[in-house]
């Protein structure tokens, strides 16, 4: 075991359990646990917005799932992964100063609360919160997955045994500091992430003998590692374009990133948010995706994609310097999993408990119920997560796919048009998961764009009909 490796490691868990436990001490002063606890009592500011937004975003898939994609389809997963760049700008630029404003008319927490708020209708709450369970729970697998292969990579442990002490860590934290906690640990792990992705570009370059070395040399062992294609020349122009839907404007249907939108302190927050988001997350994606096509020059014949990124570093890298740079993807892991559990355990206790089964709980029941559910969901991915997929990335993408294929016109046009009614949503989400379900067992990448395309061209178009259809029906029936 490699303790110099290891102990900037350690050094940076230790720290991110003082963040928990400062947060909780904002938990126990707050009037409101549920405000407090899930969403940080909307106090966030332009840089802390701008990095838990990067931190939720950016997270085993990009430091993990990602670099493996590129140094198995080469130059072409880097160009793919760039319409991310986008994305933090889209998201507040679309929801914005209008979602939290509506969000605050509706007192709304959580997504869920904003749904129901604005088409007043229970199946719309009900289904939303399955959705959330149901498809986070694969990405939170993917995170695990990928925590569990970056300790493994170091310490030399059992898979197992990785898998352990990471769920254990991440549970700590996040249980007992809440919201608070995971955004104040997101904008220190999103620095970790900007230099260590900077850091370890730089010493991969200067061990593969610069670029022009770099890439001759994946020219001369396959010419299609540098086309817009892929290795095989299996990634079309229309599948590349179609990408950019998932990762780029279908981002504003991902509860774990509009939730954010909900959470900062004014409007100046949001456009220093704007500015900060895209320049980082820029940054972060051209570099990680880069780094796992020139490893494939550095460190060739690395049999499990997923390990390539910790492979890289403890070969071009000083012992202490790779385990300061292997924090980098822990930390996007970490952020992304903490994120998604506060989603899921406020799905459980806010969106199904609080407003189906005991609307008059209180305080203390509400604050015992959540590090309970928390807990649970930890263990139960814990329990899925001990048998892992061989490219953790496609996990992740599956359940982004679903969850924009069920939240991103309830939440775009709830916010944008006046006559979307709670039925059109109902009808627009129900289509919109069976669609995409359907298209990703029996035909993906129907007709060469992303599965995710036409559920959510089929999602749009019954919102609008079923809205339509309703509003008008509610209107004769008022007269």
């Amino acid at each position: 075991m490699n303790w110099a490796v290891i102990t900037p490691l350690l050094v940076f868990l230790v720290l991110i359990f003082i963040i928990g436990f400062y947060s909780a001490r904002h938990i126990q002063k707050s009037s409101s646990f549920v405000q407090e606890y899930f969403l940080g009592s909307r106090q966030l500011g332009g840089f802390i917005l701008a990095m838990t937004m990067i931190a939720t975003y950016g997270s085993a898939s990009s430091f993990i799932g990602g670099p493996g994609a590129a140094y198995t389809y080469g130059l072409s997963w880097v160009l793919l992964s760039m319409s991310q760049v986008a994305t933090g700008y889209f998201v507040l630029l679309v929801l914005g100063k209008k979602f939290a404003i509506m969000s605050r008319r509706y007192n709304a927490v959580t997504l869920i609360d904003f749904l129901q708020g604005r088409y007043k209708n229970n199946y719309v709450t009900m289904l939303a919160a399955i959705s959330i369970i149901v498809f986070l729970f694969s990405a939170m697998i993917a995170q695990w997955v990928g925590g569990a292969r970056l300790i493994e990579s170091l310490t030399g442990m059992s898979y197992t045994t990785a898998l352990f002490i990471f769920a254990v860590s991440v549970l700590v934290y996040v249980i007992i500091g809440g919201f608070r906690a995971v955004a104040i640990t997101d904008s220190i792990q999103g620095v970790i992430m900007l230099g260590g992705t900077i850091i370890l570009l730089i010493a991969t370059i200067y061990a593969g003998g610069g670029m022009e070395s770099i890439m001759t040399d994946l020219k001369a062992e396959n010419p299609n590692l540098l086309s817009p294609y892929g290795a095989n020349q299996d990634l079309t122009a229309t599948y590349v374009s179609s990408f950019w839907i998932l990762v780029g404007v279908g981002v504003v249907g991902l509860p774990q990133v509009a939730v954010r939108a909900m959470s900062y302190k004014n409007a100046r927050s949001m456009h220093r948010a704007l500015i900060i988001g895209t320049i980082v997350v820029g940054a972060i994606m051209l570099g990680m995706h880069l780094i796992g096509v020139l490893a494939r020059v550095v460190v060739p014949g690395v049999e499990i994609a997923d390990k390539v990124m910790p492979t890289l570093a403890l070969e071009v890298l000083p012992p202490w310097l790779a385990g300061i740079v292997l924090a980098a993807p822990m930390a996007a892991i970490m952020s992304t999993v903490d994120s998604l559990l506060i989603l899921v355990a406020s799905a459980i206790i806010k969106d199904i408990y609080m407003n189906f089964i005991n609307k008059n709980a209180e305080e203390r029941q509400i604050k015992s119920i959540s590090f309970t559910v928390t807990a649970i969901t930890g263990i139960a991915v814990f329990l899925f997560a001990l048998s892992p997929p061989d490219l953790i990335i496609w996990l992740n993408l599956f359940s982004f796919g679903g969850l924009e294929a069920v939240f991103i016109w309830p939440i775009v046009l709830g916010l944008y048009w006046s006559k979307g009614t709670g039925q059109g949503a109902l009808a627009s989400m129900l289509t919109g998961m069976i669609s995409y379900i359907l298209f990703y067992s029996f035909k993906p990448d129907f007709l060469g764009v992303h599965t995710v395309v036409f559920p959510i061209l089929l999602a749009l178009i019954v919102y609008i009909i079923g809205s339509l259809v309703t509003a008008s029906k509610d209107r004769t029936l008022e007269m």
